[in-house]
C-alpha cells in the first residue's frame, strides 16, 4: 500500500508483512542494534566487533551475529580462524572468544575458512533468520548485528525478521557520505526503526612525530548530517596502525583504543 508506514501492530490492512522471527527458545536476548552501511570497506565489522568488546568491558553480556554471509570478517578480528560452532538436537551453540564474548558467523560452520558461499539471495537471507532462530544464545544483554553493505536483502531481512532496537550508521569521511548516511537514515525510517548512532571510520591520522590530526580523506561532514537528522550519539576512529594489527592477529580484544568507549557508553546506559 502507498501509505504502508511499516508498522504491522497497529495495521488493518490485509498486506501480509512478515512476522518477526521468533528466538531459540532457550536464548534471551534483551537488546539488538544493527551496524549498517551504504557502501563496503568502511569499518562496519570493525565497528560492530569493537561496541560488543566495549559492551563487555562495561559488564553486559555481549554477542556478534555476522550476517554478513558472503564477506564474514567478524571471525577473524576475534582469533577464531579455523574454530567451528557446534550443533545438536537443540540448536546451533555459538562460539565463544577469549573475553566470552558470543559469535555466530557463516565462517564457523563452513569447512573451510576460505571456502566460498556461493548462495543466492533468499538462501542468504534464510541463513540469517536461522543465526535467530537455530542459535541457543542463551541469555544476553546486548547482540550486534553485522550487516552487509547497502540496503538489500539481507539488511531489509534483519529489520524484518528480527526485533531490532536500533540502527547504527558507520561511513567514512568523503563527500558522499552525506547521501550514503541519507539512504541508511531513510531506510531505517521505512523499517521504523530509530537511528541511535552515527561512526565515521577512518576519520584522522595523528601523526607520530608532531601529534597533530592530519584529514587524509579531507575532513568528514558526517557529524553535521548526522545532527540534522537527530542522530546525537556519534563517534570518529582514526586511522590506527595498532588496531590494524590487533585485528589482523585476531587479538581486538585486546585493544586500548578508547574511540568508541563514550559512544558506547551512552549507547548502553
Amino acid at each position: 500500500m502507498a501509505d504502508c508506514n511499516h508498522d504491522c501492530s497497529s495495521c488493518s490492512s490485509s498486506c501480509k508483512q512478515p512476522p518477526k522471527e521468533k528466538l531459540n527458545e532457550l536464548s534471551k536476548v534483551k537488546k539488538v542494534y544493527a551496524v549498517i552501511g551504504g557502501k563496503g570497506g568502511v569499518g562496519k565489522s570493525l565497528v560492530t566487533s569493537t561496541l560488543a568488546v566495549e559492551a563487555q568491558r562495561l559488564g553486559l553480556k555481549a554477542a556478534v551475529l555476522d550476517a554478513d554471509i558472503l564477506g564474514p570478517t567478524v571471525p577473524k578480528v576475534f582469533g577464531l580462524d579455523g574454530v567451528k560452532a557446534e550443533a545438536n538436537d537443540v540448536g546451533i551453540f555459538p562460539v565463544i572468544t577469549k573475553k566470552g564474548i558470543e559469535v555466530m558467523s557463516i565462517n564457523l560452520l563452513l569447512e573451510n575458512d576460505t571456502d566460498p558461499v556461493v548462495w543466492r539471495g533468499p538462501v542468504v537471507a534464510g541463513a540469517v533468520k536461522q543465526f535467530w532462530t537455530d542459535v541457543v544464545w542463551g541469555d544476553v544483554d546486548v547482540m550486534f548485528i553485522d550487516c552487509p553493505p547497502g540496503t538489500g536483502d539481507v539488511p531489509l531481512t534483519v529489520f524484518q525478521s528480527i526485533p531490532v532496537d536500533g540502527i547504527i550508521v558507520v561511513a567514512s569521511p568523503q563527500e558522499l557520505v552525506s547521501v550514503i548516511v541519507e539512504k541508511a537514515v531513510k531506510m531505517a525510517e521505512l523499517m521504523n526503526v530509530p537511528v541511535v548512532g552515527a561512526v565515521e571510520n577512518m576519520a584522522y591520522f595523528v601523526c607520530d612525530k608532531c601529534g597533530e590530526k592530519h584529514y587524509i580523506f579531507g575532513k568528514g561532514n558526517m557529524e553535521q548530517v548526522a545532527r540534522s537528522r537527530g542522530i546525537e550519539n556519534f563517534a570518529q576512529i582514526p586511522f590506527s596502525k595498532d588496531i590494524a594489527n590487533l585485528c589482523d592477529h585476531g587479538l581486538l580484544e585486546l585493544t586500548e583504543s578508547d574511540a568508541l568507549t563514550a559512544f558506547a557508553e551512552k549507547l548502553l546506559s
